[in-house]
């Protein structure tokens, strides 16, 4: 019941506050300048000139409803694919020819990414203990539910969102 009583004083006092501004109501210079210049702002921008091309005009002016010239397909330009080859067997011995295979990349291989779930969680977990057990009426119990919710949360966001590429 006592914190029922507060927080309609609570309210009451924020209702007054905003509700009574004194007798001088008049706005204020700046609103009034942004309120005029948002006013004046278009929603978009007319395009000033359109070509006869996009307007669908042929050479002397008159619509064209088909293309009078087939055109051929433009060739697609696309990266070849990286080759991979394995590496050259070494022997004991050496013969006077070249061996190998000098000046083949090798592409590295790939890495994971760094994450940081466990650090992440235990962050969580202890400011969600904190928390739980400063909002709660039994301390022990709101701050077991806080850091069990906060461990979880943090071990989520230390997963997906908080991860370093090698």
């Amino acid at each position: 019941m006592r914190i029922l009583v507060v927080n309609w004083s609570l309210l009451g006092l924020a209702f007054v506050g905003a509700c009574s501004r004194g007798t001088d109501a008049r706005p204020d210079d700046a609103l009034k300048n942004d309120l005029a210049l948002a006013a004046q702002v278009q929603p978009y921008q007319a395009q000033q000139f359109v070509s006869p091309n996009e307007q669908q005009m042929g050479a002397n002016g008159a619509a064209q409803q088909y293309n009078a010239v087939g055109r051929a397909p433009q060739p697609v330009y696309r990266k070849p694919a990286p080759v991979y080859r394995a590496p050259a067997r070494r022997t004991a011995s050496r013969s006077s020819g070249s061996s190998g295979s000098q000046g083949t990349y090798y592409p590295p291989a790939p890495q994971e990414p760094v994450r940081h779930t466990g650090r992440d969680a235990a962050i969580g977990a202890a400011a969600g203990a904190v928390i739980g057990a400063t909002t709660s009426r039994d301390k022990v119990k709101g701050g077991l539910i806080g850091a069990a919710a906060g461990g979880i949360l943090g071990g989520i966001i230390g997963h997906t969102v908080d991860v370093q590429k090698p």
